[in-house]
C-alpha cells in the first residue's frame, strides 16, 4: 500500500506539475497578429508593447492592458450643424479615416480616441464651414476637407492618432435656399441658351458674309485674270501681225530688186490704174479721155521711177 501511495503521489505530482509548466507557457507566450499592437503592464504600468509576432511576457506579474488596431479604419461623424459666413444654416456629415500610430499615446494619451477625434472633427468642421460663403462650400469642398484634416492632425498628435483623410457626405442648407439656388441655375441655365442661341445667329451672319466676301474676291479675281489672258492673246496677234506684214514686206523688197519682180510691179500698177479708172467711170458722168501723160505707160513709167530711186538709195545706204 506505501508503494501505491508513493506512486500516485509521484503521478499527481508530475500531473501537476505538467499542468503548472502548460500554464506557465500558456499564458507567458503570446502571438501578436499582424497590424496589431499589445500594451503590456507590469503591477499596473505600462512596460513594453508588443508587435506583431512571438513575444513572451510574465504570468501574474504582467498583463495586456490594451490591444491597439494598426489598422486604418473609418468612422461617421454624425450630422450636425454649421453656420456659413454669410450666416446660412447648413446641416453637414462625413467620414472620417484615422489610423493608430502610437499605440502606447493611443491608450494612455485619451481616453476613447475615437470619440475624441470624431468631436475634434466636428469642431473643426464647424469652424471651417464658418469662414466661407455658402457657394465656396459645395465648390471647395476638396480644400474644405484638407483643412480639417490639417487642423485635427494638429491636435491628435499627442495622442499617437493620425487623420488620413475627412470626406464631407452631404450638405443640407435650408429649403427656402435650396428653392433659390434652383431658381438661380434655372436662370443661369436660360441665360447661357440665349447666349449660346445669339453666338449662333452671329457665327452664321459672320458665316454669310465671309462666304459672300470670299465670292466676289474669286470673282474678281476670275476677272482681272480673263481680262489678263485676253490683252496677252491680243498683244500677241497684233505681235504676230506686225510680224507677219514685217515678213511680207521684207520679201516683196527683196523680189522687187531683181527683174521679175520689177515686171510683176508694173503689172500690178497698171492692173490697179485700170481698175481705178473703172470704178470713177462707173460712179461719175465726167468721161475721162487718156492722153500721153495719163496712160497706162507713163503712170508704170512713174512708179518704175519711184522703185529704181528707192533702190538706189538703199544700194547708197
Amino acid at each position: 500500500m506505501a508503494a501505491e501511495e508513493i506512486m500516485n503521489i509521484l503521478f499527481n505530482f508530475w500531473t501537476g506539475l505538467a499542468i503548472l509548466i502548460f500554464a506557465l507557457v500558456k499564458f507567458s507566450v503570446k502571438f501578436v497578429p499582424q497590424n496589431r499592437a499589445f500594451v503590456v503592464e507590469r503591477f499596473g504600468k505600462y512596460n513594453k508593447t508588443m508587435v506583431a509576432g512571438l513575444n513572451v511576457l510574465f504570468p501574474i506579474i504582467d498583463k495586456v492592458a490594451y490591444d491597439q488596431s494598426l489598422k486604418e479604419h473609418a468612422f461617421d461623424v454624425p450630422s450636425q450643424s454649421a453656420i456659413t459666413k454669410d450666416n446660412i444654416s447648413l446641416v453637414v456629415d462625413g467620414v472620417l479615416y484615422i489610423k493608430v500610430l502610437d499605440p502606447y499615446k493611443a491608450s494612455y494619451g485619451v481616453d476613447a480616441y475615437v470619440f475624441a477625434v470624431t468631436q475634434l472633427a466636428q469642431t473643426t468642421m464647424r469652424s471651417e464651414i464658418g469662414k466661407i460663403d455658402l457657394d465656396k462650400t459645395f465648390e471647395e469642398r476638396e480644400s474644405l476637407n484638407a483643412n480639417i484634416v490639417e487642423a485635427i492632425n494638429m491636435a491628435a498628435e499627442p495622442w499617437g492618432i493620425q487623420v488620413l483623410r475627412y470626406e464631407i457626405k452631404d450638405i443640407e442648407p435650408p429649403k427656402t435656399i435650396l428653392d433659390a439656388m434652383e431658381q438661380q441655375m434655372k436662370a443661369e441655365r436660360e441665360k447661357r441658351a440665349t447666349i449660346l442661341e445669339s453666338e449662333g445667329h452671329r457665327q452664321s451672319a459672320i458665316n454669310v458674309a465671309e462666304g459672300a466676301k470670299r465670292a466676289q474676291v474669286l470673282s474678281a479675281e476670275a476677272e482681272k485674270a480673263e481680262q489678263i489672258l485676253r490683252a496677252e492673246g491680243e498683244a500677241q496677234a497684233i505681235i504676230a501681225v506686225a510680224n507677219a506684214k514685217s515678213e511680207a514686206i521684207k520679201t516683196v523688197g527683196e523680189v522687187a530688186i531683181t527683174g521679175e519682180g520689177q515686171k510683176a510691179i508694173q503689172l500690178e500698177l497698171a492692173s490697179e490704174a485700170i481698175d481705178a479708172k473703172k470704178a470713177i467711170a462707173k460712179d461719175s458722168t465726167v468721161v475721162l479721155l487718156p492722153d500721153e501723160k495719163s496712160g497706162a505707160a507713163s503712170m508704170v513709167a512713174e512708179a518704175m521711177t519711184i522703185i529704181n530711186k528707192l533702190n538706189a538709195g538703199k544700194g547708197a545706204s
